[in-house]
């Protein structure tokens, strides 16, 4: 009876021992539970703030380096906006310069003009008393038959023409040679201008008469001053006339007196 007693007691004392037990683990559960999930979550915030940190120090890390770069590049053009700066302010000075310069040429280029102008004016009035030339001294030098050497008396001829041309500072000489009808055309054209050569040679030598002042015309058989069918006419058409023409009056105004050496 007691043993049973016991037993019952014994038994009464484990299931209260598991009631114990278990009210324990279940405070247990309600109150570590809560706790563990709580722990686990602040890890997790904590792993996901150690995540966020890491990335917000390499976007701060990015963001340095950007900042550098940008600091680079607004240095790098700060200096390149000094340079334009400086460029721009050497443009300006030689662009007053050039303006300056400019100016002075444009005055310079003026005053010549001018003086163009005025020494176009002078010259439209001189050349326009170019055509006022009047003829000062003419003669005839004549020639033997078929000859084209200047004989003695018609080198005297040329130095009394010559001497009428000393007075004059412009002056132009004409010489035309001519010749008689006899012969083939072909023949006395060439012989007038041998015998106009004779005489311009002669000039230029012995009178020292600038060759830019002559002109000569062999005009052959053409225009005979006197009839070819006589000896005495046939002579007087084998000849060189020579003219002497000058502006000195007209663009002077004053008369030139000629000097008539030699007569």
């Amino acid at each position: 009876m007691r043993a049973r007693i016991l037993t019952i007691a014994g038994l009464a004392g484990v299931l209260a021992l598991a009631a114990t037990g278990c009210a324990t683990k279940k405070f247990v559960r309600a109150t570590v539970d809560p706790l563990t999930n709580r722990v686990g979550q602040l890890e997790n915030s904590a792993k996901e703030t150690e995540k966020s940190i890491g990335n917000l120090e390499q976007g701060v890390s990015r963001a340095d380096e950007r900042a550098r770069g940008a600091e680079s590049r607004a240095s790098q053009a700060a200096e390149a906006a000094q340079q334009a700066n400086d460029r721009a302010v050497k443009s300006g000075e030689q662009a007053d310069a050039a303006a300056r310069a400019a100016a002075g040429a444009a005055g310079q280029a003026e005053q010549v003009g001018q003086r163009a102008s005025a020494q176009a004016s002078a010259l439209d009035g001189r050349i326009s008393s170019l055509d006022n030339y009047s003829m000062v001294a003419e003669g005839s030098i004549l020639f033997d038959f078929g000859k084209s050497e200047l004989t003695d008396a018609a080198k005297q001829s040329l130095d009394e023409m010559a001497s009428k041309v000393q007075p004059y500072k412009r002056f132009v000489v004409e010489i035309h040679g001519f010749t008689d009808q006899v012969g083939a055309p072909q023949y006395n054209l060439e012989l007038s201008r041998d015998r106009a050569n004779a005489v311009q040679r002669y000039l230029i030598m012995q009178h020292k008469v600038p060759l830019y002042r002559i002109s000569i015309l062999g005009a052959g058989e053409d225009a005979p001053v006197a009839d070819n069918k006589t000896r005495d006419g046939r002579k007087q058409n084998r000849r060189v006339e020579v003219k002497v023409y000058t502006a000195d009056e007209a663009l002077t105004g004053k008369k030139v007196e000629a000097r008539l050496g030699g007569q």
